[in-house]
């Protein structure tokens, strides 16, 4: 069972209006003004991982980390759902684990609308958490243990549904084995009222 701190939750908010709707995406992604001293922002792909231990502080890093990384690349759109998202994936990480780490990686691809487009199409964000849990050898217990996974990521699911987007856990092909979970969202469509 999880207990939210709501003082938490006041801070994935900061920001937002007290009601209605929360975009899950925009048309294309806010680029900020440049600075000196900031890092450079653009579209392209990119790719970012950590590796942080299986720790209740490490949901806080990992969410600064995904603000630090989306504002430096102007998907500022996409801030709210992958804080929320991010926080999740780790959460339900280090929950699970039995090692003394897990890994974060975040993706971003853009979509080919067409070969000749400039700016290229929409993009999709990816985030993903590996834990150290190995898959259970007798299929009751895999049920149960996957069962308990789905209610640990019902946040996480809603707000994946909210975005369009998808979400899935399994077996890491990874060397070191372990668990997968994984969540996209795009950056294009309607906004969602939460």
């Amino acid at each position: 069972m999880y207990i939210v701190d709501p003082r938490a939750l006041s801070s994935l908010s900061e920001g937002l209006p007290e009601s209605g709707p929360v975009p899950c995406s925009a048309a294309g992604p806010v680029t900020p003004a440049p600075s000196s001293g900031q890092l450079p922002s653009g579209l392209g792909p990119f790719a970012y991982s950590l590796t942080l231990p299986a720790a209740p502080p490490s949901a806080g890093v990992a969410r600064a980390a995904i603000r630090t990384t989306l504002d430096a690349h102007g998907l500022t759109s996409l801030l709210f759902p992958a804080v929320l998202l991010v926080s999740e994936l780790v959460v339900a990480a280090t929950h699970f684990t039995p090692s003394p780490d897990i890994y974060v990686s975040l993706r971003y691809r853009e979509e080919a609308c067409a070969a000749d487009v400039d700016p290229p199409g929409p993009g999709t964000l990816r985030l993903i958490a590996y834990d150290g849990h190995p898959p259970h050898t007798s299929p009751h217990l895999g049920a149960l243990c996957d069962a308990r996974r789905r209610t640990a990521l019902r946040v996480l699911a809603a707000v994946v549904e909210a975005c369009h987007g998808t979400w899935g856990f399994g077996a890491s092909p990874e060397p070191g084995g372990g668990t997968r979970t994984w969540a996209t969202i795009s950056n294009s469509g309607p906004a969602a009222t939460w």
